[in-house]
């Protein structure tokens, strides 16, 4: 795989679909599924040497893990923090709609199943909200998974460009080429209004290079490399990320050449 094949755009389907595998060249680590229900449809999922997160992206209805039951509502990713489900290895959930619901679904494998690991929810109260940037690169954050005792290896989120921003910037990679913790990742894409577009940059230090015009629905998977986005005036841009791989810490290489940017001025970046 190289970064021109990274972009997946799969045409939304009713049920559940997968949107990409891992064991697809480079990526090793990181599977997704979008699953769509009509108002009362039911769904189940399972996999037993996965971990799985689900992020609700609009809808409502319940989860249900064994005897543990969690209702869930979001009106959408631009109206209201996310709902998500964590889902060990061998455990079945059960999805049931109340309303058109969509989510999406993040799975990585772990070497060896926790017995005593348990499935856990996250409802909009309990999402960390954090500001992130300064000047034209201001984002807001949205911890789902990322410091819980209940993941062995994701770690998930959400981040929200305002029009006009950039975000994963200054530049910044995580694939263990400059000693950092080496890690995958994908982005799974939102925009509002629907019709816009993201301009998602991937490049390397030795001249790899592509740029993605990414579009509602769309997900980006990151095996490597430099991985800044820009959301376009007039449209607000989501992206639901998560990450797996040799540990289990969000740790950055930034691009040396721009590290500059955090010494500037606010408004001169």
């Amino acid at each position: 795989m190289k970064l021109a094949d990274t972009l997946y755009r799969v045409p939304r389907q009713e049920g559940l679909q997968l949107l990409h595998q891992r064991g697809d060249d480079l990526m090793e680590e990181l599977s997704s599924w979008r699953m769509r229900l009509a108002v009362n449809e039911v769904a189940t999922f399972e996999s037993a040497d996965e971990e799985t997160v689900i992020v609700v992206q609009e809808g409502a209805g319940s989860f249900t893990v064994g005897d543990q039951s969690w209702n869930f509502r979001r009106e959408g990713v631009f109206k209201q923090a996310a709902s998500a489900l964590y889902l060990p290895p061998g455990h079945e959930v059960t999805v049931a709609a109340t309303v058109e619901t969509e989510a999406v679904l993040i799975a990585t494998p772990v070497a060896e199943a926790n017995t005593a690991a348990a499935p856990a929810f996250v409802g909009p109260e309990q999402v960390e909200v954090l500001q992130r940037g300064r000047g034209h690169y201001q984002r807001e954050v949205h911890n789902l998974f990322l410091n819980d005792d209940y993941c062995q290896r994701l770690m998930v989120g959400e981040t929200f460009n305002p029009p006009g921003m950039w975000s994963s910037y200054p530049p910044h990679k995580h694939d263990g080429r400059d000693n950092e913790p080496r890690l995958e990742e994908v982005y799974h894409y939102r925009v509002d209004p629907p019709q816009g577009f993201a301009q998602q940059l991937m490049y390397t230090s030795d001249g790899e290079s592509v740029t993605h015009t990414v579009r509602d629905g769309d997900a980006v998977v990151i095996p490597y490399g430099y991985h800044p986005i820009a959301a376009p005036p007039g449209y607000k841009v989501c992206y639901l990320w998560a990450l797996s791989g040799n540990q289990r810490e969000l740790a950055l290489f930034e691009d040396p050449d721009h590290r500059w940017l955090h010494e500037a001025p606010g408004d001169r970046a």
